[in-house]
């Protein structure tokens, strides 16, 4: 049974399993047994249920912390709050005397409507009648729950909009900002979508600040990506990473864009002849728009116009991302927070700053903005074509 926080699991969670315990004639100390310290529920009949952390800590990335489990079912609650690797690690170590008893390994999650995996993994495929047959989703309101509190109720009603439609409606497209550039499903999609084969190769890299963040290295092929990413890895080492994959891949150099601000140029510096990206440089205009000023577009930076660049192939389904499933968790969570600043403004456009996505995130947005940097050759690309027009 776990929580991405142990103590809100014990707070909360056990609370509620205590309750149940006692309306089904369960005696504490008779017929089970709760041992605070270890985290262990024990029965009668021996079996044992396990109170686990599933939040995730920078000192244990692969949950190696549940590699030696061997459980015979699990139960996460709040399972928005779990990121989906962790999930996937615990659901491997159900296997515990399974063939023994006959029994077919199961995992109950319960959670509120969330923009991440469970949406993208259950709710959409059950929406389009798409979910496998091993899995099931099933919609239950705050109203179907005979034991809530009407008090409970007519406070959710009170919540803002956006809270009241996820915990009183259940409203699972409950993001109604007019300011977000890219839409859950488009971004559950890009892991799905198959890109138009093509030759022209890429290479974007957004390279690590202050040893906290990571180093993403994507490689492309037209707009199909394969992503990569380290930590802890000196500029030269870095370096030589791309100008290894660069060599593997046969990539022209200058095909290669790297995150010039910061340690980024340190990179850049030796890998002679690659793009250095930098996110508050001039927009690229088209070249009919340095003699007629109406052809010029208003995106207040480079980096604003890469996200409405990507923002147009993200909505047509051209982007295929390849990754590990732990990226694709990260990477939608930071997509959800990429929006229009001041949409209101009739001044010039901009996104809202990396300084506002860290601090609702807690990190910066390494692997989005990996692959808005791949748009800068699609937007040089358009900027060489000329503009007909017609009356």
């Amino acid at each position: 049974m776990g929580r991405a926080v142990l103590k809100r699991l014990k707070e909360t969670t056990l609370n509620t399993f205590f309750e149940v315990c006692i309306m089904w004639g369960l005696k504490a100390g008779e017929d089970y047994k709760y041992n605070a310290v270890d985290g262990t529920l024990t029965f009668a009949n021996r079996s044992v249920i396990l109170l686990k952390d599933l939040g995730h800590y920078p000192s244990d990335p692969e949950y190696d912390a549940l590699g030696s489990l061997e459980i015979t079912g699990a139960f996460i609650d709040e399972a928005n709050e779990v990121r989906l690797k962790a999930k996937s690690v615990l659901a491997s170590r159900i296997r515990y005397k399974l063939d023994f008893f006959g029994i077919t390994p199961k995992m109950l999650m319960t959670c509120n409507p969330a923009k991440n995996w469970v949406y993208s993994d259950f709710y959409k495929p059950k929406k389009n009648k798409t979910l496998p047959k091993h899995r099931e989703f099933i919609q239950a309101l705050v109203q179907d729950n005979p034991f809530i509190s009407p008090h409970y109720i007519e406070n959710l009603k009170k919540l803002p909009k956006n809270s009241r439609e996820r915990l009183y409606y259940g409203n699972w497209e409950y993001d109604d900002d007019p300011a977000k550039l890219y839409e859950m499903d488009e971004i559950s999609d890009l892991f799905t979508n198959k890109a138009v084969k093509s030759d022209n190769k890429f290479i974007s890299a957004d390279i690590a600040r202050f040893g906290a963040d990571k180093t993403v290295i994507i490689f492309w092929r037209g707009l199909k990506g394969w992503i990569k990413y380290f930590t802890k890895k000196s500029t030269k080492e870095v370096a030589e990473i791309i100008k290894e994959l660069a060599g593997d891949e046969q990539v022209r150099i200058s095909r290669i864009i790297i995150d010039e601000d910061g340690v980024g140029g340190g990179v850049l510096d030796q890998i002679d002849g690659a793009k250095g990206f930098l996110n508050g440089s001039r927009a690229i205009q088209s070249d009919e728009a340095d003699e007629d000023e109406t052809l010029k577009n208003n995106y207040g930076n480079l980096k604003t116009q890469c996200a409405f660049k990507l923002q147009e192939f993200v909505k047509a389904g051209s982007i295929e991302i390849v990754c590990s499933e732990e990226v694709r968790d990260l990477l939608s969570e930071e997509m959800e927070q990429i929006k229009e600043r001041d949409i209101d403004s009739e001044g010039k456009i901009y996104i809202v700053k990396k300084s506002e996505i860290k601090e609702n995130i807690g990190r910066s947005p390494d692997f989005y903005d990996a692959i808005m940097m791949r748009m800068y050759f699609e937007l040089k690309e358009e900027a060489k074509a000329p503009n007909f027009a017609s009356d």
